[in-house]
């Protein structure tokens, strides 16, 4: 593909991007509304539906970074659509899972498709909009997009469980999979690092298994105990996985993640502004969609158009927040993100049974500001914080984070729910009173409850349905106050150490830049060409 069709083509390529960004991160929330439903036809417990949203959340982190060095090495373009079509594939197959172990395998297989497409939709960006003002509008764009699939994620779920089965939230993705290969064949030009960097197969694997063990004793805790042997051998093993993994990536001459990023605060405050962002974004969703449909008692799809005011948000503010960073500075503009994001988690601490719908529409358009504010700048200071050689890596560090976060808000907000909930139920006068049998089956989440009542006489079920939900409302407010601290944090670190970017710097990538090399040479001398389809940029290279 010549340069000049390249050019004409660029916002073609971002937009076949951004629709496909959209149901990749759809599918981290679309499956929450159909939680209430999964328990009643596949009979999931309180850990099997946390390790169905985040069996997807751990695979996807824990090989983006190798997806994005697999794109930089075998080329973007092919390896986004192989990601996109595997994504396909594990869509059907799971919309036709006949228990929550299978579902659970199949939303994995999800992840790797994930994995592989998502970090070359930011490195093709980054390398396609070679004009800073261009590249900063773009990258506000595939921002917003990451966040409105999330936000679309619940909205979306309830419309199709209103119409079709469980299943049809997967099946969805199988039309804009197919638009999606379709576009990049058509528009999307191929591009690779033309210092092919040597596969990290140890690292990613040791980070697979980091994220997956401390993941497994947070979900597990409610259920086995928190001082259990088992979740204490779990926590000490994670971290040694994760400690091993960071020694074998500091010693390795091809590192999966290049842990020398870190060393720059604006890439590393950036990129803890996102996942503390999406920490927040992931939990709350989680437990709203138990709240409404559980405690409150609306259908999916009235539940799911709650969240249309987070949506709207989303769409409207996400372009907006790049430019306000040009003008007031990164530091400003996010931790002024996550400190509505604060305000808005803490609006949700008294949320009751009776709570006006007023009361819930008010924090989460709140919140969908807050990521407004606070992804973009933060990932146009990512991406500009690293070489465009290594866009794939550094896309893939982004979006790691992000799946991070969101796998973690909800481990930690729904184990911390799970186990509050217990204790509470477990103190009514109705629990004591019903068989063992009944108190097992009960104690694990507030779905399994009202699933147990419904096999009871009326008197002790209408009792157990009172104290189920009298339990959740008290687990609710006392989970809350994590995310509100946990984000308010994340403001306050934002403010005190995330650089700022003054007003008139131009937005580039350090490539842009002349930097010394250790044999004196300046990448300023690299000559940019154009002929024989390709296009070298600072080491980088579009091949047609």
């Amino acid at each position: 593909m010549d340069q000049e069709r390249i050019h004409r083509l660029r916002w073609g390529t971002l937009a076949v991007l951004s629709v496909s960004l959209i149901i990749l991160n759809l599918d981290s929330t679309i499956l929450n509304v159909a939680l209430p439903t999964l328990v009643r036809d596949l009979h999931s417990t309180s850990s099997q539906l946390q390790w169905i949203v985040d069996s997807y959340i751990l695979v996807f982190a824990g090989l983006l970074l190798t997806g994005g060095s697999l794109g930089d090495r075998l080329g973007r373009k092919w390896v986004f659509m192989t990601g996109l079509a595997l994504f396909g594939i594990g869509s059907i197959a799971s919309a036709f899972s006949h228990s929550s172990d299978v579902l659970i395998a199949t939303r994995a297989f999800m992840g790797i498709g994930g994995a592989l497409a998502m970090p070359a939709t930011l490195s093709i960006i980054t390398n396609v909009f070679v004009v800073p003002g261009e590249r900063a509008k773009a990258i506000a764009i595939w921002s917003g997009s990451s966040g409105v699939g999330v936000a679309l994620g619940p909205i979306l779920g309830g419309w199709l469980l209103s119409h079709f089965w469980w299943g049809s939230v997967f099946l969805v993705n199988g039309p804009v999979v197919v638009l999606g290969i379709i576009g990049a064949a058509l528009v999307v030009p191929n591009s690779k690092d033309l210092k092919i960097p040597k596969p990290d197969p140890i690292g990613s694997l040791l980070s697979v298994a980091s994220l997956g063990t401390i993941l497994w004793s947070i979900i597990e805790a409610p259920t086995k105990g928190w001082t259990s042997n088992s979740i204490l051998t779990g926590f000490v093993v994670g971290a040694v996985l994760l400690a091993t993994f960071i020694v074998v990536e500091l010693r390795s001459s091809h590192p999966m993640l290049r842990l020398s990023f870190f060393s720059n605060p604006r890439f590393s405050f950036a990129a803890l502004s996102i996942a503390i962002s999406f920490f927040s974004l992931g939990g709350v969703s989680f437990l709203l969609t138990q709240y409404l449909q559980f405690a409150r008692g609306y259908t999916p799809l009235r539940a799911g158009v709650l969240f249309i005011p987070l949506a709207v948000a989303l769409l409207i503010f996400a372009p907006v927040s790049a430019r306000l960073a040009h003008l007031i500075g990164t530091k400003v503009t996010v931790a002024f993100g996550l400190t509505l994001g604060a305000v808005a988690t803490l609006m949700m601490v008294g949320f009751t049974l009776g709570s006006s719908l007023w009361a819930i529409e008010l924090p989460l358009g709140i919140l969908g500001l807050s990521i407004a504010f606070t992804m973009p700048p933060s990932a146009e200071a990512v991406m500009g914080s690293v070489p465009r050689t290594q866009a794939g890596v550094g896309s893939a560090t982004n979006g790691t984070l992000i799946q991070i976060g969101g796998a973690l808000g909800v481990a930690v907000l729904g184990s911390v729910l799970s186990t509050d909930y217990g204790s509470s139920l477990s103190g009514s006068a109705i629990f004591r009173s019903v068989p063992r049998a009944v108190q097992l089956a009960a104690k694990s989440s507030l779905g399994s409850t009202l699933i147990t009542a419904s096999h009871l006489p009326l008197a002790p079920a209408k009792a157990l349905v009172v104290a189920g939900r009298a339990s959740f409302i008290s687990g609710f407010s006392a989970t809350i106050p994590i995310a509100v601290a946990v984000v308010f944090g994340g403001a306050i670190i934002a403010l005190l150490a995330l650089p700022s970017r003054h007003r008139g710097d131009p937005n580039v990538f350090i490539d842009d830049l002349p930097v010394v090399g250790g044999d004196g040479s300046s990448n300023s001398d690299v000559t940019n060409t154009v002929g024989g389809g390709s296009r070298e940029v600072g080491g980088g290279k579009i091949v047609g």
